[in-house]
């Protein structure tokens, strides 16, 4: 089997191809936002991964990866995909301005003991559970601080300036709920892994409320690898860019499960059919 996997924030950002620019305009404006920038990206690998006849068993997305995953699985068509992640884009930076916060990355570190530093509620929560030795905290800005001086291991901060995956996020994620419930879902045409919880989707419903719930609650990306290894996955690609789910698939010492990008599948395939096309005499 094979999965297709949607990095988040993470996968870094690249600019839209400059006939893509009016459309992309047409729907969210004259500036075009990074969330929205890292959905086009994710949706035009999908389209071109159809063209290639690269087909996905199941998809799975991080974070914000998540809505590519649904465009890539037919629950909604582009246009509305840019509209969506817009509005989060739109709600998130109004949670910027009114919650300052921020997320940690957190590296070598058990997540048990990353869970112990923090202490009780009402602080710094644990924002991603990305690997068995990568965790991502997120918080009120100067709380943040204090909560990651207690914690051993590598620390890195990540460049944004809300807590996104928190109590801190809820009146963006409410207003998320709004903008999600006046879209239609198309039943997916292959099952979706929901990054919340490793559940496997397979109804219009199931995704949407997943997405609902997304921008409030913890990326558990283990559970994801864990669902994807008992489905017998064995192979992903990640689209998007970036590399990075790649990179941290490594940190769960799977041998029946590996990882590439879309960009050196593109590649490989690339240098087949070169090897394919009759030689000149004399090369």
């Amino acid at each position: 089997m094979r999965a297709f996997v949607f990095p988040g924030q993470g996968g870094g950002v690249s600019e839209p191809a400059p006939e893509m620019v009016p459309e992309i305009q047409r729907v969210v404006g004259e500036i075009i936002p990074d969330q929205v920038k890292i959905f086009v990206r994710a949706a035009r690998d999908a389209d071109e991964s159809r063209i290639m006849k690269v087909r996905p068993d199941v998809v799975a997305g991080h974070s914000l990866g998540e809505y590519g995953a649904a465009y890539a699985a037919g629950c909604f068509d582009f246009e509305t995909g840019l509209w969506l992640v817009a509005q989060r884009d739109h709600f998130l930076a109004e949670a910027a301005r009114e919650c300052p916060g921020g997320m940690v990355a957190i590296l070598r570190t058990d997540p048990a003991e990353v869970e112990k530093a923090l202490g009780g509620p009402g602080g710094p929560v644990v924002a991603n559970y990305n690997s068995p030795r990568q965790t991502v905290v997120s918080g009120l800005r100067d709380a943040l601080e204090d909560a990651v001086s207690r914690i051993k291991g590598r620390k890195i901060p990540l460049n944004v300036s809300f807590a996104a995956h928190s109590p801190y996020v809820a009146a963006a994620g409410e207003k998320m709920r709004g903008v999600l419930d006046s879209v239609d879902f198309h039943v997916p045409q292959v099952p979706i892994v929901s990054a919340m919880d490793g559940a496997v989707l397979t109804r219009a419903e199931a995704v949407k409320e997943a997405l609902k719930e997304q921008m409030v609650a913890p990326v558990r990306w283990v559970r994801v690898v864990e669902t994807l290894a008992r489905m017998r996955v064995e192979e992903w690609i990640e689209l998007g860019g970036g590399g990075v789910l790649t990179r941290m698939l490594k940190d769960f010492e799977l041998p029946s499960l590996s990882g590439i990008t879309f960009e050196d599948l593109r590649a490989s395939l690339y240098g087949q059919a070169q090897n394919l096309l009759p030689r000149k005499e004399g090369e």
